[in-house]
């Protein structure tokens, strides 16, 4: 009897950290959200230095239009054998006025992601479709040939 609870604790067991080897994995990426950090720029009483000195330098800062910059983080799971999917997502957009104070602080999360699926193996193009011997046997008599352009040695 000792033997059969023994070889069944020894089952119980392997059960137990063969499904602990399938828990999800959570990685943080971007920048890491401190709501205190973030909840204390203001506008019109912070500046550029204030925030950086506050938050740190942005994840990217607007390149046309009103200076912004953003703070993008993101929390990702991921099962054993899958690909990784978005768990949380947030961006903090600090847009600042020509004098660099601070003009407003605008919060964003997962409902502003669009998510793109490619229509498709293939990318469409303008142009003619061409088969493998057309590519290949195509400029055979149009090198050159008077009409062509191409012209010979003595042209």
């Amino acid at each position: 009897m000792t033997a059969v609870r023994l070889l069944g604790a020894g089952a119980l067991a392997a059960m137990a950290l063969a499904v602990s080897g399938c828990a999800s994995i959570r990685e943080s990426r971007g920048y890491i959200v401190d709501s205190t950090l973030t909840g204390s720029v203001q506008p019109g009483i912070d500046n550029k230095q204030s925030v950086q000195a506050t938050l740190g330098h942005p994840s990217f800062e607007s390149q046309f239009g009103v200076p912004t910059w953003y703070y993008v983080s993101s929390q990702t799971e991921r099962r054993p054998f899958m690909r990784p999917r978005i768990g949380e997502h947030s961006v903090l957009a600090v847009t600042f006025d020509a004098a660099g104070n601070v003009a407003g602080v605008e919060r964003s999360g997962l409902d502003k992601v669009v998510f793109l699926t490619p229509d498709g193996d293939r990318t469409p193009t303008l142009g003619r479709d061409r088969t493998f011997f057309e590519d290949l046997f195509g400029n055979i008599g149009a090198v050159g040939a008077p009409a062509a352009g191409g012209g010979g040695p003595g042209a």
